[in-house]
């Protein structure tokens, strides 16, 4: 992006979901200029990075990545109960833009980002197409909703258990997470949104099975998506 990346915090709500009252962040109109976001998007070469992520991204310039960590410092530590000081960010923008019959086994099942509770998550959305925003999901027979070093071991066994009884879900976007998975919350993807939440939940993107997933990104499921890490972190 361009070397400053105008950010507004005036907008902040910090609130819970589900019965274990997950720490989650939104800020409306983060951005004061979404338009020049998404111009800068297009200026980019956009390729598939990690076989995980369903589409294609772009890295943030290095300026645009400072913005946000000299933007979101203070409030991050402040809600997600870290240290104070600078927070390290990695950037992107990103297009999904497989169709369902593309995805992999592993693009059919919710995710998280690691086991790590301290790496906080961040989805800001820039498009205004047929799709939605994130879904927070439970483990059925677990009961698990966050992953962490402890439990992954459990919940591996349980789901590769599960799926050898069941079968692996059809090729398609997650939607309810039936029948292994069910909802624990869901924003809707608000255009220049961001929420903030811990990478070691469960969690997809809401994608209409059925609607276009164009790699243009004035007509695509456009995001900005980050991972932060507090101070101290390795």
């Amino acid at each position: 992006m361009t070397a400053d990346l105008s950010i507004s915090l005036s907008q902040i709500r910090h609130s819970h979901f589900s019965t274990e009252n997950h720490d989650f962040v939104t800020i409306t109109d983060i951005l004061k200029s979404p338009e020049e976001a998404i111009d800068q998007a297009c200026l980019q070469k956009f390729a598939k990075i990690t076989p995980q992520y369903p589409g294609v991204r772009a890295p943030l310039s290095e300026s645009a990545q400072t913005s946000l960590s000299e933007a979101l410092s203070e409030m991050l530590s402040a809600a997600f109960d870290a240290p104070s000081g600078r927070w390290q960010v990695m950037a992107w923008y990103s297009l999904v833009t497989h169709r369902p019959e593309q995805l992999l086994p592993i693009q059919r099942l919710p995710h998280v980002d690691g086991t790590d509770p301290n790496q906080i998550a961040m989805m800001l959305y820039l498009h205004s197409t047929e799709h939605g925003g994130t879904a927070f999901f439970r483990h059925k027979s677990t009961g698990y909703e966050a992953l962490t070093e402890g439990n992954f071991p459990g919940y591996r066994a349980a789901l590769e258990g599960e799926v050898a009884k069941v079968g692996m879900p059809p090729a398609r976007y997650v939607t309810d997470g039936a029948p292994l998975f069910e909802v624990t919350h869901t924003v809707p993807g608000t255009f220049n949104e961001a929420v903030f939440y811990r990478g070691n939940i469960l969690h997809s993107g809401v994608i209409d099975n059925h609607a276009e997933l164009s790699p243009d990104p004035r007509r695509g499921r456009l995001t900005i998506n980050a991972f932060l890490r507090p101070p101290g972190a390795n």
